[in-house]
């Protein structure tokens, strides 16, 4: 005997109810802040192993530098000037050149959404951690050039459109090699990598 219809007024499990929407779900994203920490506190361990084994200490600060490292104060003032004055140039290019509004776009979209915090946490692992490998470890023992293009050369991606971030990571590798030549501490290049990371990974995220 075949069963007759159901109204409307039955419950069906698998249907929503009547006028109901049914929410469209999230896309899963792996837990970004959370890889991130696990791998920069890698290579935080890796740049204290490789010191130890060749017998120096990563140089968070050097009394007995030159150009004033003996004061956190002039390391943390001169991280936030170069800070400034690289979100200030990163800005102009994206707001005012085709290619830099399409990477600005681009690393947004690879990026996804991220909180204030979670902005912040990010740069500062990889503030705290690049720096330490690749001034603090790496950069002693190859020079500023070597240690600058390699520093670019981790963070290129194998998508065209992308070439133009490694070009900029090696001209902040540069910069960040010629802070901590200068000032003989890693107080100055992590100021200024983190405080450049936070304030763009805000921008390029805050609308996604």
């Amino acid at each position: 005997m075949a069963s007759e219809p159901r109204g409307p007024s039955e419950f069906d499990p698998e249907r929503p109810p009547a006028g109901s929407r049914s929410a469209p779900r999230a896309p899963v994203r792996p837990p970004l802040v959370r890889l991130a920490v696990g791998f920069y506190g890698l290579l935080l361990l890796a740049a204290f192993v490789w010191v130890a084994l060749d017998g120096r200490s990563l140089p968070w600060l050097s009394p007995g530098a030159t150009g004033g490292a003996d004061s956190p104060w002039r390391g943390l003032g001169a991280g936030l000037l170069a800070a400034a004055i690289v979100v200030l140039a990163s800005r102009q290019l994206s707001e005012r050149t085709r290619l830099g509004a399409q990477l600005a776009r681009l690393l947004g979209d690879a990026l996804g959404p991220l909180t204030l915090a979670q902005c912040w946490w990010l740069a500062l692992v990889s503030g705290i951690a690049e720096e330490a490998f690749f001034r603090g470890a790496l950069q002693p023992q190859v020079g500023l050039v070597a240690a600058s293009l390699l520093f670019g050369a981790a963070h290129f991606v194998p998508r065209r459109e992308l070439l133009p971030w490694a070009f900029f990571a090696v001209a902040a590798g540069f910069l960040l090699g010629w802070l901590f030549d200068a000032t003989g501490s890693l107080i100055a290049p992590i100021v200024a990598h983190a405080g450049i990371n936070g304030v763009n990974l805000r921008l390029l995220t805050r609308q996604r």
